[in-house]
């Protein structure tokens, strides 16, 4: 292969990565993010809203001594948070519709998502 074969296969190799990247990058500035706390064993808010057809990121703080499940049986989606500690849980673009979550280790801890 000659020298200028070789350099025109790396720039298309480097131009091919950077627009996965770049394509990669926008699908998350997508998403919709909703912030929910965990405080005295209530998510905190416990109704939160979101548009319909877009992917939903859920970032939840934990700032109780116990670790909390976040789980939704119609979203299909659970993830334990640590104590004191942070997750995320990405969740598929939702139709219209009132989605139920719940703390699976304390089935009292509820909220609802509202997709409109």
């Amino acid at each position: 292969m000659t020298r200028t074969g070789l350099y025109t296969r790396r720039a298309a190799g480097a131009l091919a990565m950077a627009t996965l990247l770049l394509f990669a990058r926008g699908a998350s500035a997508q998403d919709v993010t909703i912030e929910l706390t965990v405080q005295g064993k209530r998510f905190q808010p416990s109704e939160v809203r979101a548009p319909a057809n877009k992917p939903i990121l859920f970032r939840v703080k934990n700032r109780d001594a116990a670790s909390v499940e976040f789980e939704s049986k119609s979203m299909r989606v659970e993830k334990v948070i640590p104590a004191n500690g942070e997750g995320t849980i990405r969740v598929r673009a939702l139709k219209p519709g009132k989605y139920e979550f719940f703390d699976d280790f304390n089935e009292s801890n509820r909220g609802t998502l509202i997709v409109e």
